[in-house]
């Protein structure tokens, strides 16, 4: 299942619907609630480092790990760049919301950046790991 692109895209497609609702919902605090200091911050760097690494799998699973590093790195920092961009757009029309936070691109960017360059730097490793467990279970 996980070595599935198919599995990997509809992973990536729950993801981004998920981001649009999250951010069409109003984030006020009740009263007598306290929030933490720039804990938006974290949740955005959070999720787009999930995103980020959701993206990268589906890629190397759907093109391999012969794909040229400017495809699997520069094209998802790209799209995850204007994904952060609109959303913190689309945030400026839902009630409760401030949008077009740059800090708030900037975590989403960095979140996903992450998220890029520890699935490039591990799958190798993980895909090297399952070839052997194939092989020697098939002997």
């Amino acid at each position: 299942m996980f070595r599935s692109p198919h599995f990997w895209l509809a992973a990536l497609i729950l993801w981004a619907t998920s981001l649009f609702v999250l951010s069409a919902m109003n984030r006020t605090i009740p009263d007598g609630g306290t929030e933490i200091p720039h804990i938006d911050k974290v949740l955005h760097f959070g999720y787009f480092f999930g995103g980020g690494i959701i993206l990268t799998t589906w890629l190397l699973l759907k093109k391999g790990i012969a794909t040229p590093l400017a495809y699997r790195v520069l094209l998802p920092i790209l799209v995850f760049a204007i994904i952060g961009a609109l959303d913190e757009y689309h945030q400026t029309f839902t009630p409760g919301r401030s949008g077009n936070d740059p800090f708030d691109w900037l975590a989403d960017l960095l979140g996903s950046s992450t998220g890029v360059f520890l699935t490039n730097r591990f799958y190798p490793i993980f895909e090297k790991q399952s070839s052997s467990v194939a092989e020697t279970s098939q002997d």
